[in-house]
């Protein structure tokens, strides 16, 4: 079957979210992705309890289904000589090591273009080097604190104190970031023949993301109104509670507003002269968000899905997230695909979640072991070393 990617190779020398969650997206649409990880491993692999083998906890398992794994201690010539190998074949270069430590290792861009000319290098960096934070170090945490998003839900809830979204969510929105320029700049050598270096950094990759609605009144120099989008920090604006758990509805919209009153048969509520005309309740509508939530007690989470739904209206119940597996709707789209791993026994396969005509549903290579595909990929490179 052929695929996007079809016989497009990146070497992915990044460890623990941010770049293997973008080589990831490029597997999964057919890149040939080998992970090139220390003797111990991607640190990642030891996130969570493996079934069975070494280093094969549960995010190794998300993170780097479809790679092949070969680990190399590139501080020692033979390994760094086996790396040079993979490279001279490789469309793709990726890695998160710092501008000096990539240096000392001897696989900086210059370094790496003599060895493939129109290689495409992508530096998945903290910060850009260009600014004052270039070369220090960058998590998650660190990135959400840094652009801002750890005060919005003090801004939400009332809570002063700074919290972290509970979700490597910086990370990830990074990854995509590198998954795009990883794309735009195969595109670019296709028409030219060129490769290039590329520099992805997380801070301004998420500062670009969180502030597309958050920079708000900022977005003038003479600002009449702060940061921060005042309906997504609306403390109201939470799952509304009801007989036996909670919903989220979105009334939006004046229509949809006015479509929530009709079915919670409460078109009194906009007797009120502060929810007079549309413009009204759309100013107020952190107001009408507490007006729905006095209702929303009267019927089971399914009944309001139900009966919203039908009028229009966006409502889906809240679940945890224990109860993913089970959705009916990723069932039938084959979201979670039940494969059974050598070692592991068996596991879901999050497929992508793009759908393309040209290129059907495949399964993936199991996620590797450790240097699971050391012995063939060093041949290889030994090969390749004598041509």
């Amino acid at each position: 079957m052929t695929t996007l990617l079809e016989n497009i190779r990146v070497i992915d020398l990044t460890t623990v979210v941010f770049g293997p969650y973008a080589t990831q997206m490029l597997a999964d649409m057919g890149a040939d992705v080998i992970k090139v990880e220390p003797p111990e491993g991607d640190q990642m692999r030891q996130a969570g309890r493996p079934k069975q083998g070494r280093g094969m906890g549960p995010v190794h398992m998300t993170l780097n289904r479809g790679k092949r794994s070969i680990a190399l201690d590139l501080k020692q010539p033979a390994d760094a000589e086996v790396m040079r190998g993979l490279l001279a074949d490789a469309d793709v270069f990726v890695h998160n090591v710092r501008g000096a430590g990539i240096a000392r290792l001897g696989f900086d861009y210059e370094s790496v273009r003599a060895i493939r000319p129109d290689i495409i290098y992508v530096h998945c960096v903290g910060f850009g080097s260009d600014g004052p934070y270039a070369g220090l170090q960058a998590y998650d945490d660190v990135i959400q604190a840094a652009t801002g998003t750890t005060t919005l839900l003090p801004r939400a809830d009332g809570d002063a104190r700074p919290r972290f979204v509970p979700s490597l969510i910086a990370d990830k929105v990074s990854g995509l970031y590198g998954t795009q320029a990883v794309l735009a700049a195969l595109f670019h050598r296709q028409r030219t023949g060129e490769g290039q270096l590329v520099e992805v950094p997380m801070f301004e990759c998420f500062a670009q993301f969180m502030l597309q609605e958050h920079l708000y009144g900022e977005v003038h120099d003479d600002p009449v109104q702060p940061a921060g989008y005042p309906r997504q920090v609306d403390p109201h604006r939470q799952p509304f509670p009801t007989r036996d758990g909670w919903v989220s509805i979105v009334p939006y919209t004046a229509h949809t507003i006015a479509r929530v009153f009709e079915v919670l048969e409460a078109t009194e509520v906009f007797d009120d002269p502060r929810f007079a005309t549309d413009l009204d309740r759309l100013r107020n509508v952190s107001l009408l968000y507490a007006e729905i939530a006095r209702r929303t007690p009267a019927r089971t989470s399914a009944e309001w899905v139900r009966i919203l739904n039908a009028a229009g209206v966006p409502c889906m119940e809240v679940r945890d997230l224990q109860d993913i597996r089970s959705d009916p709707h990723l069932a039938a789209v084959d979201f979670f695909h039940h494969r059974d791993h050598p070692t592991e026994g068996g596991y879901v396969e999050m497929r992508l979640p793009i759908r393309f005509a040209a290129m059907p549903a495949r399964d993936l290579a199991h996620p590797p072991a450790i240097d699971e595909h050391g012995p063939a990929l060093r041949a290889e490179a030994q090969r390749r070393h004598k041509r």
